[in-house]
């Protein structure tokens, strides 16, 4: 009996999300046993409430545009899911499954929405229902457990790089600048904010600091001292989540999480006690994640791949299970996919290695040489000195 598919996104939006969403698409039209094939509309909130739509009956036109646009094309969710499976959200699901002839259903997200892909599945063995659940992986913070990177990663390490190139080439061009604060995302984990060590030595941070690192406000006003008196200006990269304490008054979102925005603008207001040289804060924040033109090609094809790797593992009557990438060289890049138990991943965190940590002017070779194949081959612009 033929079995319809669905799929919904799920946390932040990335660069390449809907490259996932067209691969899965693309890869469930090859196959008859799939009857139907639905998207449901903001995330998990789309099969609560029975919003779903027709995938399969997409233009040609549309299909083809899909993997172009930034954002998440379904809208996505953070609604956090019950721990207790008899709640009477899950009745509402298991309706809107049954009335669709649903068997497939696959989850793009992150650590919260595979804690999601979790409960679908543990509700589905529970009630011996025939629905296959996998997790896509997503999430530029790059903290997923068990696989190489995370999809979305890339791309925004890409963005990362390129606008901290042009913030330092703005920062030097005055014969006497200010202390520039660039706060990058990541709430628990530097992995964003360390991409940008990449840049070559004339046009790197002068400082990073990332949360895996010891926070040390007297020190970091010691070092940034020194490097403006030097140079006339100091440019530095912060995580989101450094332990700078700050107020935010945006509530929490319903996985508890606090928006962590602003600990730039406090360490600002610190130079300006303590330091009295004029500062400036810049947050890269969502165009981070929504940035189509600096889109990794790397990430980009493993994102596609990994929707169509996900609907053949449904396929095969996996289930809770999430895609994770295997790399298998590093030069030449390549990589492979296989299936972990998403019990695994949901709610874990991967920091930053040690081994990847130097101090705060720098990351380690190692660091260099895990990202550098993920990036592409023009990884930033050209810039020049000519006087």
């Amino acid at each position: 009996m033929k079995k319809s598919l669905a799929y919904f996104q799920s946390g932040g939006p990335t660069a390449v999300i809907n490259r996932s969403l067209k691969g899965v698409i693309e890869e469930a039209l090859l196959h008859q046993e799939i009857d139907k094939i639905f998207g449901a509309k903001y995330g998990i909130e789309g099969l609560i409430d029975d919003d779903l739509v027709r995938l399969d009956t997409l233009p040609k036109e549309t299909l083809d545009c899909l993997g172009n646009m930034p954002g998440a094309a379904l809208g996505s969710s953070r609604k956090k899911m019950p721990e207790d499976l008899s709640n009477p959200i899950y009745e509402k699901i298991i309706a809107a499954l049954t009335a669709h002839n649903i068997g497939y259903l696959l989850v793009n997200g992150g650590n919260d929405s595979m804690d999601t892909c979790r409960r679908l599945s543990d509700l589905f063995a529970s009630r011996k229902l025939s629905v296959s659940v996998i997790g896509i992986p997503k999430t530029i913070d790059n903290d997923l457990a068990l696989t190489d990177h995370s999809i979305g990663y890339p791309s925004a390490a890409r963005h990362v790089i390129n606008s901290t190139a042009m913030i330092i080439d703005d920062a030097k061009a005055y014969k006497k600048g200010k202390i520039v604060l660039v706060e990058i995302m990541g709430r628990d984990t530097g992995w964003l904010t360390a991409t940008a060590d990449l840049l070559p030595a004339d046009r790197r941070p002068d400082l990073i600091y990332v949360p895996e690192m010891k926070w040390d406000e007297e020190d970091f006003l010691k070092r940034v001292s020194a490097i403006y008196a030097q140079k006339g200006y100091a440019v530095c990269a912060l995580s989101e989540g450094m332990p700078i304490s700050h107020q935010n008054d945006c509530g929490v979102d319903s996985f508890g999480h606090r928006p962590l925005e602003g600990c730039c603008l406090a360490l600002g207001r610190i130079i300006d006690e303590r330091l009295h040289i004029a500062n400036r804060t810049i947050e890269l924040s969502i165009p981070t994640r929504a940035d189509p033109y600096l889109r990794s090609p790397v990430d980009a094809k493993e994102a596609r791949n990994a929707g169509v790797f996900a609907v053949k593992a449904a396929l095969n009557g996996e289930s809770g299970k999430m895609v994770i990438i295997k790399r298998t060289c590093s030069s030449p890049y390549r990589s492979e996919f296989v299936l972990a138990p998403v019990e695994k991943i949901a709610d874990q965190t991967v920091y930053l290695p040690a081994a990847y940590l130097r101090d705060p002017t720098r990351m380690s070779d190692s660091f260099r040489k895990y990202l550098r194949p993920l990036l592409g081959t023009e990884v930033v612009y050209k810039s020049r000195k000519i006087i």
